[in-house]
This record gives structure tokens, sequence and C-alpha cells, in this order.
């Protein structure tokens, strides 16, 4: 029998990641875009 919990690191910031949780995410990845930032997100690590 398979276990409830199978990790997804996908899933995982789908559900509760950045994008999901900040509601003007999209300035904030511009900015990051325009300081040509390596990681954009955490998730992005």
């Amino acid at each position: 029998m398979k276990r409830t919990y199978q990790p997804s690191n996908i899933k995982r910031f789908r559900r509760f990641g950045f994008i999901k949780r900040n509601k003007n995410n999209k300035k904030i990845l511009y900015r990051r875009r325009l300081k040509k930032r390596k990681y954009l997100t955490i998730s992005d690590r």
C-alpha cells in the first residue's frame, strides 16, 4: 500500500510557493528580471 505523503517539490511550490502566496508577484518578478537576478524565486534554487 502506498503511503499518503509522496513528496514532490513541483507540487509543493505550486501549492504553497511564492507565486501562489504573493498577489503582486508579477511586479516583484519583473524587478528581479531587470536586476538580472540569477534566482527569481526561492524555488529556482
